[in-house]
């Protein structure tokens, strides 16, 4: 008799900085829970705010990943973390394909490993670094309706007992990052841009979402550029419609960066 895989949901994580993967903050003890409270993933799909492309969605369908560490200035023991988790090529192929079924233009990576926005949280939920993982990279350029519509394209992964998980930032503008502590509290303009994201995304006002660059306070200030809230839409396309979003997690790290995390059922 066959199995039928549990159908988790989709997640949004806000990754931070690479630095999470050392010091401890109720960001990183919240990952450290969040791989124990889920069924265990056949797969992991990370469409992380690290990997853009040009033209139409990139999957990476390396057999061995490596773990890419794609910053400079951080102390050593960082660059000495590796996450060797196994790739996932043929669930890479059937993403791709879902994507092209879905009118992309998809590029396939052979050699593409992790970057952080994948195996920083990943070797917080799922240290053991054993469960098969692709990227599906972001779209440069393009905006929150077109990042759904890539979601939505790999939402029937689920039925497989597949991960999908958004990473990038909920709110990203190291302009304003002067060395502050990482319990620096948030300024009003960081608070404010995190309530009316958990407003809207728990209201399931979409429109209002899609619509963020014009509706949500200091959304300029909070992303000069958008490609770290884009996973973000990703992953609520990939629950598919009629999904509800859950907070499940809520903090700041440096004043600037909103830790906020989400879950899509």
């Amino acid at each position: 008799m066959s199995v039928t895989p549990p159908r988790l949901p989709t997640l949004f994580i806000s990754h931070g900085s690479p630095m999470l993967a050392l010091i401890d903050s109720p960001a990183r003890r919240f990952l450290q829970q969040l791989g124990k409270t889920l069924p265990r993933p056949s797969a992991i799909v990370v469409v992380s705010a690290h990997w853009e492309s040009l033209g139409g969605p990139a999957v990476s369908l390396a057999e061995r990943p490596d773990t890419i560490h794609d910053f400079g200035g951080f102390p050593r023991p960082l660059f000495e973390i590796q996450y060797p988790a196994p790739g996932a090529p043929q669930v890479g192929e059937q993403a791709a394909t879902l994507l092209q079924e879905a009118g992309y233009d998809v590029k396939r990576s052979t050699s593409r490993g992790l970057d952080h926005g994948a195996w920083v949280p990943l070797s917080l939920m799922y240290p053991a670094a054993d469960i098969p993982t692709l990227q599906v990279s972001v779209l440069r350029g393009a905006g929150p309706a077109e990042h759904e519509r890539l979601g939505q394209a790999l939402a029937s992964l689920r039925e497989q007992g597949v991960l999908v998980i958004g990473s990038g930032s909920l709110t990203h503008n190291l302009y304003e990052f002067r060395g502050q502590d990482i319990d620096e509290p948030a300024p009003a303009w960081v608070s404010e841009f995190s309530a009316w994201m958990a407003n809207k995304l728990q209201r399931g006002e979409r429109q209002a979402l899609l619509n963020y660059r014009q509706e949500a306070p200091h959304a300029a200030r909070n992303h000069p550029t958008a490609e770290h809230l884009m996973p973000l839409y990703a992953a609520m396309g990939a629950a598919g419609a009629g999904a509800q979003a859950e907070r499940i997690h809520a903090s700041n790290e440096y004043g600037v960066l909103a830790m906020d995390a989400y879950a899509f059922a």
